[in-house]
This record gives structure tokens, C-alpha cells and sequence, in this order.
């Protein structure tokens, strides 16, 4: 089926998934780019349908619509532009249902996770879960009202990553009291904390809080931290990137681990 107009109500449907109010009420979200596409069909996601660019539709891209096939629709490139969220778009987007993402698919004992706690900026969230990807981290929970994970850009940012982590979203209580049942050693990043982050015991059970860039974490996970963990900035910059401060946090984890 062809759609030619960027006016056609499915093209508007499919559009309106690119924000979460869209993505919230109809419970669909995009998946744009041959390798994140690849990386959600590996974690076992089944998309809705193909929207395919045909002037623009790669090798790999056509091979995976034979490996998952489903309803699909030729869009003209002005159709196609309107629903992709990228500037130089692929010529391929599945639509996929959003997963519950509970803390039944979390694994039961886990030694390294990541708290990622009010994170706005997409970008820093998938860069985030690619750290944690990178790293070894056992499970990632999303906490509180920031960014969700089905946002294009954090699919983009995190290349895929974020379909084969075990992810949770959760609310702050929620979050606590899973990582309390487990008996996680909670290490939290401040600024002003005493204990430079290299310097502290990790080798046991350790969740690592990220809070976000401009407000850092909300005082209930600083209360709650075992650990309050400080980056040493020796410039005239005041803070890290908030996906660099996870990144630090996660490796040395790893490390210690390791040793």
C-alpha cells in the first residue's frame, strides 16, 4: 500500500508516536535504523508494521522485514520525513508495542545495576544504557518522571542497547524497595561528597544512582545512599555529563568486580 500525502491520517497517527503524550495514549512507539531495528527483534520485540522509503530501503533493512515480516506500507519521501525523527531518515520504521518494562523481567541477584533517577535529556539516557551495556550492568532501572525509554532519541543514543538491557520503569519508592530487597549497596554521585569515587568499596552488590545534570538526585536517594560518591573535577567545569558520571561509576564497579 502506498501513502503519498504527509496529511494522510496514519501518517499523522504514526507521527504523533514520536512524542510520549503520543506514545502514552496509544501505547505504540517508532524504532528507526537497521541495527537498533535488528537489536529490538533480537530481545524478542514483534513490530505492528513496516514503514518503508522505498528509494532509500537498505540490504539490511529489507532483510529484516523478511526475518519479522508484518503489514507494510510505502511511504513517499515527504509521508516518510513527516513520521521519522532523524534529519537524514533510513528507509525503514517499525512500529512496535511499548513493553510493560516491570520488575518481573529484572534477574533476581544482581551485582551491578544502574539507577538512572529523573534523567531529561534523551541523550543522556541512551548514552547511559550504552554504558551500561558496555559494562556489564545487570539490570537498569528508569526512575521517576524524566524521560521514558521508548523515546527516539534515547533508542538512538543507547544504539539498540536499550532492548537488550533488563530494564524497569519504576517510581522512587518502587525502586527502593526492590533494590533493598536485594540488598544492594547503594552508591550515590553528589558533587559535594567526601569520598572520591575510586576510593570507595564496591566490590559486593552495588546500584549506581545517576540523577540529572541540573538538579542532581531528590534528597530521598541521598538519604537512603550507603555510599555518597564524588567525581574530582580539576577545570573550571562544575559538573560531568551525566551519562560520563554513569559511565566512571560503572566501569570502576567493574573493576572492583573483576579483581
Amino acid at each position: 500500500m502506498l501513502i503519498s500525502s504527509a496529511r494522510n491520517p496514519r501518517v499523522k497517527f504514526w507521527s504523533s508516536l514520536k512524542s510520549r503524550a503520543g506514545r502514552k495514549k496509544e501505547g505504540r512507539f517508532l524504532v528507526e535504523g537497521a541495527r537498533e531495528l535488528e537489536r529490538a527483534l533480537a530481545a524478542g520485540l514483534w513490530p505492528r508494521e513496516w514503514l518503508v522509503w522505498p528509494d532509500r530501503l537498505s540490504r539490511a533493512e529489507a532483510g529484516l522485514m523478511e526475518i519479522q515480516p508484518a503489514q507494510s506500507y510505502e511511504l513517499s519521501e515527504a509521508a516518510f520525513k513527516k513520521v521519522s525523527y532523524r534529519q537524514n531518515p533510513p528507509g525503514l520504521i517499525g512500529v512496535f508495542d511499548v513493553p510493560e518494562r516491570g520488575p518481573e523481567d529484572l534477574p533476581p541477584e544482581p551485582r551491578r545495576v544502574l539507577v538512572a533517577v529523573e534523567i531529561e535529556k534523551p541523550g543522556n539516557l541512551g548514552a547511559m544504557l550504552r554504558s551500561a551495556d558496555a559494562s556489564g550492568t545487570d539490570a537498569v532501572l528508569v526512575v521517576g518522571d524524566g524521560v521514558d525509554p521508548e523515546n527516539p532519541n534515547v533508542i538512538r543514543a543507547s544504539t539498540g542497547t536499550v532492548f537488550s538491557l533488563p530494564l524497569a520503569v519504576l517510581d522512587h519508592d518502587g525502586a527502593l524497595a526492590w533494590l533493598r530487597e536485594r540488598g544492594l549497596w547503594l552508591a550515590a554521585a553528589a558533587p559535594a561528597a567526601p569520598v572520591v569515587y575510586w576510593e570507595a568499596d564496591m566490590t559486593g552488590p552495588t546500584a549506581v544512582i545517576i540523577g540529572a545534570e541540573d538538579h542532581g538526585l531528590p534528597p530521598v536517594w541521598l538519604e537512603a545512599a550507603d555510599l555518597r560518591l564524588r567525581i574530582p573535577m580539576e577545570g573550571v567545569a562544575d559538573s560531568l555529563n551525566a551519562s560520563v558520571s554513569a559511565a566512571l561509576l560503572l566501569y570502576e564497579v567493574l573493576r572492583q568486580q573483576s579483581t
